[in-house]
């Protein structure tokens, strides 16, 4: 990966149990291509030790303002000065409150006051101390101050309670900073996505579905989100992590799907319909198991057509803007076109359905009134990231209003 290429972020580690997550959330982040600087105050260095940051980061550890590395002795200037980002994880009780109050007694802080770059905080502690009245106000005026506050999480603690306070995990952490870097071509506008296989039951164990993994539907539903988008995301069964930023509601079916779509699409600004949805359903779902007869003959099934979820949601009165999927086998471009125009869509995605289920990459084709675009082969991540700036871009301008 190399979604943080070219980016210099700072990461300023506090006392806590929860240093050790941020040594995994630095050997994400130079993997996705950012230089690390970390800096520690005295408290972190009692949970992991600055040699562990440093094999990890690459880079020397700076832990102490006076420091005689820094040539000119102020490494609360040069080091915030070289940073596109400060994060701070984990931030611990006493460090958030010197943050809301300026307070500047260590190099960390210090370099934090004299930023000149935007801020990212990640609390970690108790919960009682999360909740105290005192952190609520500090963290709020951190939020007021422009500082982003990513958290806590809740669950299990160190301490054997459980509750709110928990450092986020640092994957999630990670794709808040990849989020934070993106251009917010859809800040504020309302976007559905629909993503994965659905499954029809036959019997209380058998069903049809298909090979769909979701991933690239999650992809764009991360994508959206990064651009500053609130995605609702319809998943159908799949075993993926839910991206970050986003609301997850799961089914099974394709009338699950249609009916929480057609809820949730009243209200969009951008409809994207990915999932794999199947066509047809079993009339009559068996209440158990059905055996073989011994005849060798298939049992008799009786279907019926699902709802198409996509027109559905093209024809209302008021309809969002609809990007369509079409996963073919073969004539792609007569299929994908003629989709597009029995669907009602703007825009409608077409991909050879074998080239691009479970795969992490995947090439599509773009259909619209104008004719035809062709993408090349592309990671799903990036190709999403492609996709969410081409609909921006074509969004009618009053939606920007």
């Amino acid at each position: 990966m190399t979604e943080l290429a070219g980016k210099h972020v700072v990461l300023g580690l506090t006392g806590g149990i929860a240093c050790y997550k941020s040594a995994e959330l630095t050997r994400l982040l130079v993997k996705a291509g950012a230089t690390v600087q970390i800096v520690m105050t005295e408290a972190a260095t009692q949970f992991i030790t600055p040699v562990t940051m440093q094999a990890l980061s690459g880079r020397p550890v700076y832990t102490n303002q006076w420091d005689a590395r820094v040539p000119n002795n102020m490494a609360h200037i040069d080091l915030s000065r070289e940073a596109d980002v400060i994060v701070i994880a984990p931030a611990s009780t006493d460090f958030i409150a010197k943050l809301a109050h300026g307070f500047a007694d260590d190099l960390l802080s210090t370099l934090c006051v004299a930023r000149d770059c935007p801020l990212l905080v990640v609390p970690a502690m108790n919960r009682q101390m999360w909740q105290n009245p005192a952190t609520q106000r500090n963290a709020q005026q951190l939020r007021a101050d422009g500082v982003r506050v990513l958290g806590p999480d809740a669950g299990p603690q160190a301490c054997g309670e459980v509750g709110d306070g928990r450092m986020l995990e640092p994957a999630a952490v990670y794709a808040a900073i990849v989020a934070f870097f993106q251009p917010k071509l859809l800040q504020g506008k309302r976007v559905v996505v629909t993503a994965g296989p659905t499954f029809e039951p036959i019997d209380p164990v058998r069903g049809i579905t298909n090979l769909s993994s979701g991933k690239m539907g999650f992809a764009l539903a991360r994508a959206a989100a990064d651009c500053g988008a609130d995605v609702r995301l319809i998943a159908g069964p799949t075993a993926l992590e839910t991206p970050w930023g986003v609301v997850r509601e799961d089914v099974q079916t394709a009338q699950q799907m249609y009916e929480l779509a057609l809820s949730a699409a009243s209200g969009a600004d951008v409809f994207i319909a990915v999932a794999a949805v199947a066509d047809w359903r079993v009339a009559h779902v068996s209440p158990g198991k059905i055996k073989k007869t011994g005849d060798g003959l298939p049992p008799a099934l009786e279907f019926v057509e699902n709802p198409d979820i996509l027109a559905t949601v093209a024809h209302l009165p008021e309809p969002p803007f609809c990007v369509g999927f079409a996963a073919e086998t073969d004539d792609l471009d007569n299929n994908a076109a003629a989709k597009r125009v029995r669907k009602n869509v703007p825009l409608l995605i077409g991909n050879l359905g074998p080239d691009a289920f479970g795969r992490e990459d995947n090439e599509v084709v773009l259909y619209d009134e104008h004719g035809v675009t062709r993408l090349p082969r592309a990671d799903k991540t990036a190709l999403a990231r492609e996709l969410i700036a081409v609909i921006a871009g074509r969004l009618p301008r009053g939606l920007f209003n």
